[in-house]
């Protein structure tokens, strides 16, 4: 089964996910098959204040090492929502129009627009604002500091801190998903082999062996990778057994938070992995959570009105 997932997606260009699972720093989110949205953990900032929220089809949890931080959601019409810290201005994104999908990092949110060009608030201390100047992006992920592009082409591009090498990306090719951690990115080639570059002094950026990875997740200071199979592997830190998911089966989807990892199963229901003093791994009783559905670039990035 393996070899036959990697082979089919070694054969497809780019594509962009409707994460409908997410892990922030002391906090899940999740979206449930009727569009509504559950969420558990510190809701110190009102973080998890999204019992309200309707029509969603992507959610996206911030990160943030001092607790504070927020939750994004897409509605079907392409407008966002947000709720959480707002010092930096991260929610705000009312105004937001016809954006097919959602990063969440500390103290900022990222938006691909549907003609491929990506708009970003909150925090820019470091650049990692500043991609209006991106085209043809097809999938964005938030780090600490940091902020990722994937490109239609399965290049890669990054703007904000490098210190450890975090942006150091221009060389991969073909990439089909993209994730950013504190200070390390991972990135999935479309023959099922990983990436990594940035820090790497808990072994986060230990990849290079995996193979038949079809989905990637980087958490704080750890590394998740969905397999082929419905198995999941880990690397990195783990002193709160947030990399304890060798005996995980039939899952479909992951997330990794700060110190915690999520897996979406094919059944709707959800698992979860490490720290849970805020009560962000109390996820046994979620029920009917959306499943992925992937949806395949099959040319230029869409313009208004067309699927993809």
């Amino acid at each position: 089964m393996a070899d036959a997932s990697t082979r089919t997606l070694a054969s497809a260009e780019p594509r962009w996910f409707h994460a409908t699972v997410s892990a922030g720093y002391r906090h899940s989110v999740a979206l449930r098959s009727d569009g509504t949205v559950v969420a558990v953990g510190d809701d110190r900032y009102g973080q998890c204040s999204v019992s309200d929220w309707r029509d969603i089809v992507a959610v996206a949890a911030g990160n943030g090492h001092t607790g504070n931080a927020h939750t994004v959601g897409l509605r079907s019409d392409g407008t966002v929502v947000a709720a959480g810290w707002n010092k930096h201005g991260q929610c705000d994104v009312r105004e937001w129009r016809d954006i097919i999908a959602i990063a969440a990092g500390w103290r900022r949110t990222v938006g691909i627009r549907s003609d491929g060009t990506v708009v970003a608030v909150g925090r820019n201390n470091d650049g990692q604002c500043d991609v209006s100047g991106w085209r043809e992006i097809v999938a964005v992920a938030a780090g600490d500091w940091h902020t990722v592009g994937l490109l239609a082409d399965g290049t890669v591009t990054a703007v904000g801190n490098n210190r450890y090498g975090q942006r150091n990306v221009a060389g991969w090719r073909g990439m089909v998903a993209v994730s950013a951690g504190y200070l390390h990115t991972v990135g999935l080639r479309a023959d099922g082999t990983v990436a990594a570059v940035g820090l790497n002094e808990n072994g986060q950026c230990d990849v290079s062996a995996w193979r038949g990875i079809t989905a990637i997740a980087a958490g704080s200071h750890h590394t998740v990778g969905l397999k082929a199979d419905g198995t999941v592997v880990a690397a990195g830190w783990n002193e709160y057994g947030q990399c304890d998911v060798g005996d995980w089966r039939d899952v479909v989807a992951i997330a990794a938070g700060c110190v915690h990892t999520l897996g979406l199963r094919s059944d709707g229901t959800v698992v979860a992995a490490g720290d849970n003093r805020f009560g962000q791994c109390d996820v046994s009783g979620w029920r009917d959570i959306r499943l992925p559905e992937p949806r395949v670039r099959t040319s230029a990035p869409a313009r208004q009105g067309r699927t993809i």
